[in-house]
């Protein structure tokens, strides 16, 4: 177990004129950590996760990320081929629509196959084999390996991104309001399954989400904004049942409610 975070943000900053995004966020993420950052819808939190996978260029601030040979980099000093290639391999990133990080044309075995390319694996017969492996491990039959997204449910489309983000054996996932959008049957069963990739592989990850349940059941830590402010952080446990900020106790009081 490394002494150092996987993932240093300090003073992070995002406004777009005179509205702002999200100001002033400073965290650590720990290897195999998985944090939470719930609020109200434009509350800034989909902008800090767009920011800290590059989608977005921050205002102001800094993200430093520990590379495999121990090195931080400043992601924002990188190349836009370095940066690409991070996310190709080093992390992954699903989204709430599966269609947005599927390719909807292609196979379900050749959207998994794309992200074994990108680390330089061109055997054929060694690529679907771990096509298939992973598309037991979400609980995709073999027998739609062939068939294309556009033919499978959502819940079926946003396991098939998850195999697609995790065959790399990325080391930080980001998760965009993953369950969003399914059946709450359907989200119970996407959440066991996520909860144990997470866990059995050793994941850090950033979830943002505005459902405190998914919060609990998939973070350790987690963090409130509000206004594109951090409102309050620490452990996921103490903050939904002993929350400290008035916003916060409004959040979790909202949901005891319904």
């Amino acid at each position: 177990m490394t002494d150092e975070p996987l993932l240093r943000v300090s003073a992070l900053s995002k406004s777009y004129g005179s509205r702002v995004g999200c100001d002033n966020v400073t965290f650590d993420l720990w290897p195999g950590e998985v944090l939470a950052v719930v609020g109200e819808s434009g509350s800034g939190k989909t902008t800090l996760l767009n920011c800290l996978s590059t989608r977005l260029l921050p205002s102001s601030g800094t993200a430093s990320y520990r590379m495999r040979d121990g090195h931080f980099r400043e992601l924002y000093r990188m190349s836009e081929a370095e940066r690409r290639f991070l996310m190709r391999t080093d992390w992954g990133f699903v989204h709430q629509n599966p269609a947005d990080g599927l390719r909807m044309t292609v196979s379900a075995g050749a959207n998994v196959g794309e992200r074994l390319m990108a680390v330089g694996d061109r055997h054929y017969g060694k690529i679907r084999a771990t096509a298939v492996d992973w598309l037991s491990r979400v609980e995709i039959e073999e027998d739609r390996i062939d068939d294309e997204p556009r033919a499978f449910s959502g819940g079926m489309r946003q396991r098939l991104q998850i195999a697609r983000n995790l065959v790399t054996g990325p080391r930080l996932v980001f998760m965009d309001e993953p369950t969003g959008g399914l059946d709450v049957s359907v989200q119970a069963r996407l959440l066991d399954l996520l909860r144990g990739l997470v866990t059995d592989l050793g994941l850090a990850a950033i979830v943002v989400t505005h459902d405190l349940a998914v919060a609990r059941l998939l973070s350790q830590r987690m963090m409130v904004m509000k206004d594109g402010r951090v409102v309050e952080s620490g452990l996921t446990d103490r903050v939904l049942d002993d929350p400290r900020a008035p916003y916060t106790q409004l959040l979790v009081s909202s949901i005891l409610q319904v």
